[in-house]
């Protein structure tokens, strides 16, 4: 808490549009929930009214590999607790349901789904990533998906990777809304 005090100070006056905050230990450790919720919504609050909150979520990337175990299902109760106008979530390299217990998160937050991939070198093409906002579109209803992204950094991988994966995922985006 004393460590959520003094990120406050440092976010409170900031002249940015969004503020997001990275949280990658708490979707293995969904038991320490409480006490991360209470934290981070410290650092939210501090915010000058205005400022978007989003708040980031993975399982971790080390060398390509998952770092927690844990399931988003487990995760609801903490990801409803916090102040934050949206959610960017690690999807991609996440099993299907884990999109079926994330239509409980309260529906005022909106969801930020990763459709990109961080953890292998494959450059997934624009039908793939349509095919994956369709997806979370069909399972959290209309409107819910706000954003799409990658899964995280792009810092394990290759330049020439990570460039190739953000040009597809603008064309899947587009290919999704029709705009080929």
């Amino acid at each position: 808490m004393a460590l959520s005090r003094v990120l406050a100070d440092q976010v409170r006056g900031l002249p940015c549009a969004c503020v997001q905050i990275d949280e990658a230990n708490i979707p293995g450790n969904a038991q320490d929930g409480p006490i991360a919720a209470k934290a981070i919504n410290v650092v939210l609050d501090a915010l000058d009214d205005g400022t978007e909150r989003a708040v980031h979520f993975c399982f971790g990337n080390y060398g390509g590999q998952t770092i927690q175990s844990g399931t988003w299902a487990k995760l609801i109760g903490f990801l409803n607790e916090l102040h934050c106008d949206h959610l960017v979530l690690e999807l991609a390299h996440r099993p299907p349901e884990d999109l079926d217990a994330l239509k409980d998160v309260r529906p005022e937050i909106g969801l930020g789904v990763g459709v990109i991939d961080i953890k292998v070198n494959h450059v997934e093409s624009p039908d793939e990533i349509a095919r994956r906002i369709d997806a979370a579109e069909r399972k959290l209803g209309p409107g819910r998906v706000k954003w799409v992204h990658p899964d995280c950094g792009f810092w394990m991988l290759k330049r020439s990777i990570a460039d190739r994966k953000i040009a597809a995922l603008a064309r899947g985006r587009d290919v999704y809304l029709g705009r080929r």
